[in-house]
């Protein structure tokens, strides 16, 4: 099918047919004539599979057909760096329509503020929010939701790791009860099913290649010792000019940390939460336009962004959650095209990567270490056994070629008695939910929605 098929307003198909859409994606396929025929929803789809259009397009469709001017439609996002994504994504595909819709995101002046509370006075028809911020706004009594239609969750599952279930109750509190509810989710733990029941209404459900990777993705994996990923990188990305790639570290430590390494040799910038918003913005603007070429980062960045042509993404550690090597991954191979991902995969991490490829439901390719590289530990998967003597070739895991003699074991890569009892888990997951309150207190700038268009002036604040 394609999306004549949906027999959307004119004006909106124009927008579709001039910016190349064609043929909808499967989650589009399924879940636009779902949400066309005003049903609640529940849709589970992993990034990269068009899930922003699925829910947009059509709310665009209703908004346009009906010529109203008020606030519609709710849109609430876990970080500002998606909350952003989808209000582009929205303005470019409301280009024909004259519907607008405004960023609602963290800030920590009072400039910001105003900002805010002015593009709201002047209107739109669709806000995206993170919850944090909207429910200071909605405190302040400033806000008039009465006129909404459509309440929208992406990343629910994102959005319940960070902590704010109470935040979208309290969120929902205000809006009228009569209205249509969608949440999409790229996982759906039995948790998320419990909270979608309290504020969905007979939803129906949608379940679009869970846990698989996308099929234009070329996976592969090093086993390695720790010592020996910071070469193994740069050997990788001297071995090609690449136009985009993504390094993911498992803490902004170890972020910083290769930060330090790589620019001296690679177009390189580092993406975490010690940056403050406008540098975090200008950083992922040069990214998206290729004046950087490497981005190295934590998860925050394996949902929160939306770039096609990413050639390369690489693992520098393992995820802890296989979910979100799924996420990492599908960072690459996005519209149709190709992309390759490399995991670097250390001894203690080895049951881990087994339990990531339990889940993609494939044996991902292991690559030999480059010539003039320390021999890595022999992957074992769920075997592996971290109480065994270390053989010769691993008393030194270095990348250089050792000389003839004793050496002692790195300290670092001594043998643990229980492996997942002395797994190091990830600095992000002890600070996640101040990572959330942070997600939305940095701002320095906001992006304002508040031109005229075909409907003149609107009000979505309460009149004093």
């Amino acid at each position: 099918m394609d999306f004549s098929s949906f027999n959307f307003e004119s004006s909106l198909q124009e927008g579709l047919d001039a910016m190349g859409f064609d043929q909808p994606t499967p989650i589009q396929e399924k879940a636009i004539p779902v949400i066309l025929n005003n049903k609640d929803l529940i849709a589970c789809a992993q990034t990269g599979t068009g899930k922003t259009a699925a829910f947009i397009l059509p709310v665009l469709n209703k908004i346009s057909k009906s010529g109203s001017d008020k606030l519609n439609t709710l849109v609430l996002a876990p970080t500002r760096e998606l909350a952003i994504q989808i209000d582009q994504q929205i303005q470019g595909f409301s280009y024909f329509l004259g519907i607008s819709s405004i960023p609602i995101y963290g800030g920590g002046d009072g400039l910001v503020w105003e900002q805010q509370k002015k593009a709201l006075e002047t209107g739109a028809e669709i806000v995206v929010a993170t919850p944090g911020r909207l429910i200071a706004l909605l405190a302040g009594g400033k806000m008039d939701l009465s006129s909404l239609e459509h309440l929208i969750l992406d990343e629910a599952d994102r959005m319940m790791d960070m902590g704010f279930s109470d935040d979208i109750l309290k969120i929902v509190n205000y809006l009228p009860k009569k209205r249509q509810t969608i949440l999409f989710s790229a996982t759906m733990p039995s948790k998320i099913r419990q909270f979608s029941m309290k504020i969905l209404n007979q939803p129906e459900e949608i379940s679009i290649a869970i846990g698989k990777t996308a099929e234009g993705v070329t996976q592969s994996m090093y086993s390695v010792y720790d010592t020996q990923k910071e070469n193994l990188v740069k050997h990788i990305l001297s071995q090609k000019s690449y136009e985009a790639v993504i390094i993911f570290a498992s803490t902004k430590e170890k972020v910083k940390g290769l930060y330090k390494v790589l620019k001296k040799h690679f177009d390189v910038e580092a993406f975490h939460s010690d940056l403050e918003q406008i540098d975090r913005e200008k950083i992922m603007s040069a990214f998206k336009n290729k004046a950087v070429k490497i981005l190295i980062g934590t998860d925050i960045i394996s949902r929160g962004i939306d770039v096609v042509g990413i050639e390369l993404v690489i693992n520098f550690d393992t995820p802890s959650d296989p979910e979100d090597y799924v996420h990492r991954v599908g960072r690459t191979a996005r519209a149709d095209k190709e992309g390759e991902a490399i995991t670097f995969v250390n001894p203690k991490d080895q049951p881990k990567f087994a339990r990531i490829e339990k889940l993609i439901g494939m044996s991902i390719t292991q690559n030999p270490l480059p010539d003039d590289f320390e021999r890595g530990p022999v992957y074992q998967g769920d075997s592996f056994k971290s109480n065994r003597k270390p053989a010769a070739h691993e008393k030194k895991a270095g990348s250089k070629p050792k000389s003839k003699g004793k050496k002692k074991f790195p300290p670092r890569q001594k043998p643990v008695q229980n492996p997942e009892a002395h797994q190091e888990k990830p600095k992000e997951d002890k600070t996640k939910n101040k990572q959330s309150q942070n997600s939305e207190s940095n701002s320095s700038n906001i992006s304002n929605s508040s031109g005229s268009s075909k409907f003149g002036n609107r009000k979505n604040v309460i009149e004093p």
